[in-house]
Parts: C-alpha cells; sequence; structure tokens
C-alpha cells in the first residue's frame, strides 16, 4: 500500500526518566515532498521529536505513548538492523552546527568519500564524483578546492552546506533539520536556506526544519507547527498560521520575527503545490 504520508506521528508523549513529560500528546504529518516546520522557543520539546523520529533518544528518555509512523511502519517496532538501513539513507539529519562535526585533521574530500563508501559499495573515485557532484549541488562552484580543504580552512556556512550536502548524497526521502541554520550570520542563513528549498525540488525530498526563527519557517514551509512547553499548541498552513494565528504564544512569536535578509517573509516562491 502507498504511503498517503511519509510521516505520522501520533499523540506522542516523551518523557526524560520520572520528570513530567518533554513532549505531551502531539500529533503532526508530513506529506511527500512537504516541508513541515517545527518552531518554538528552547526547551519546548521541538528537537526531541526530532530525535525521536531517527530513533536517538539519549539514554533514560522515551516514547511513553503514542505512534511515530513511517512510510507505513511504525518506528518504534524497528530492530537496531532496520534502524542501520534507515539512517543515512532512507532518513537522514542535520543538527546545529552540522559543519563542527567534520573531523578537523582530515580534508573535507577524504571525509566525503568515506562517508559514501560506507552506505554504496563503490570504488572511491565513483564516491568522489559523488560527492563533488552534490557539493556544486549547494551552489559552492569550486567544488575540488572545497574537497582538498581541511574544515577549518572553510567559513562556518560552507562548513554547514557540506554537512547539508553530505546528508543529501544518499537522496533519502526525509530530511530532519535541527536549528541548521542558528549557528550562522543572517546573510549565510538566508543562502542555506534557500538552498535547503531547493533539495525538495532536485531530490523530491520530504523536510522536517526545527528553528525558534519563525521568519525562516515561514519561507520555507508549506505547513507549521508551533510549540510551548511541550505542546502543539497551533497547527495549521502556513497562510494560516503566519495571517491568522489562533493562540496568543504564535502572536507572541509573530511579533519577534526577525528579517531574514534576501528572503520573502512570505515564502511564496518556496511553497509546494503540487502532490
Amino acid at each position: 500500500m502507498i504511503a498517503k504520508n511519509i510521516l505520522d506521528i501520533k499523540n506522542i508523549s516523551i518523557k526524560y526518566g520520572e520528570q513530567a513529560p518533554a513532549v505531551e500528546n502531539v500529533s503532526m504529518t508530513v506529506k511527500n515532498k512537504e516541508i513541515v516546520g517545527i518552531v518554538g522557543e528552547s526547551g519546548s520539546g521541538k528537537s526531541t521529536i526530532i530525535r525521536a523520529v531517527l530513533g536517538l533518544l539519549p539514554a533514560g528518555a522515551a516514547v511513553s505513548s503514542g505512534n511515530i509512523i513511517f512510510k507505513n511502519e511504525d518506528i518504534l517496532n524497528y530492530s537496531e538492523r532496520k534502524w542501520r538501513e534507515i539512517r543515512g539513507n532512507r532518513m537522514a539529519v542535520i543538527f546545529q552546527d552540522s559543519g563542527g562535526f567534520l573531523t578537523p585533521v582530515k580534508k573535507v574530500g577524504n571525509q566525503f568519500v568515506e562517508t559514501i563508501r560506507s552506505h554504496f559499495h563503490i570504488s572511491k573515485k565513483e564516491a568522489f564524483d559523488k560527492a563533488v557532484f552534490m557539493i556544486k549541488k549547494m551552489d559552492m562552484a569550486d567544488a575540488a578546492a572545497v574537497m582538498n580543504s581541511y574544515p577549518f580552512q572553510l567559513s562556518g556556512g560552507m562548513k554547514q552546506r557540506v554537512a547539508i550536502a553530505m546528508a543529501m548524497v544518499m537522496k533519502p526521502e526525509l530530511l530532519l533539520a535541527d536549528e541548521p541554520t542558528s549557528a550562522l550570520d543572517v546573510t549565510v542563513q538566508a543562502q542555506v536556506v534557500r538552498q535547503m528549498a531547493e533539495l525538495r525540488k532536485n531530490f523530491n525530498t520530504s523536510i522536517v526544519l526545527v528553528t525558534h526563527n519563525l521568519g525562516v519557517a515561514a519561507y520555507m514551509c508549506d505547513k507549521i507547527g508551533v510549540m510551548q512547553e511541550g505542546r502543539l499548541v497551533e497547527w495549521g498552513t502556513k497562510d494560516q498560521v503566519i495571517n491568522n494565528p489562533r493562540n496568543k504564544y504564535t502572536m507572541e512569536l509573530l511579533s519577534a520575527v526577525p528579517e531574514l535578509e534576501g528572503c520573502d517573509f512570505g515564502g511564496k516562491e518556496a511553497a509546494y503545490t503540487g502532490d
């Protein structure tokens, strides 16, 4: 059976030990080729949801109720072997300052090639070509120079774009992005946001974007969920949430939205209108 939604989060609650739930009774869906934003301040539970979807909750944390359905399968029932098949291949992640996870004493190209060959049984030359192709897709024209650089020789924005390229090289069906622009200056933020929006057009990728910046979500996303203290207080299309918010907290977030240089706040050019 073809899945109607690529991701279906149904009434999940997540607890850290015996503490009160960090996430309580949250439901949301992500359709194929859709970009969904999860917005809220630090501690609202948005990153916890991402980690639950990835099966990467920290020790002592667990989904206490509900279901997380990925392509008609409940990931809460996945074995470790199944997770190894899914992560990096069908489901990828970009964390805040992912470029900081690059090994400082190894050239970017060597790290990229190793990552590709850990998933594909191909030659180093084929892996190198795949890496160069993805780096060019991230609007870094001199891909050879990037591949031959150590991480410290690249700017923060370039390292983040390398991280996105590494996440996307397997052409995952679902990309989970956890604050991917918050460590960048506003001009580089705009560049990275545009390139992430291009991923859907180029690779038909569905994206879940976690951010505290409602301006970024407004530019990129088709739907937006607003989290406050572990609860989903607002959920709807971008236009509904931005132009007709129902929750007071959402209104407060909107009043604090900074300008994102070079981006149209309405985000019409990034919106997906197909099936």
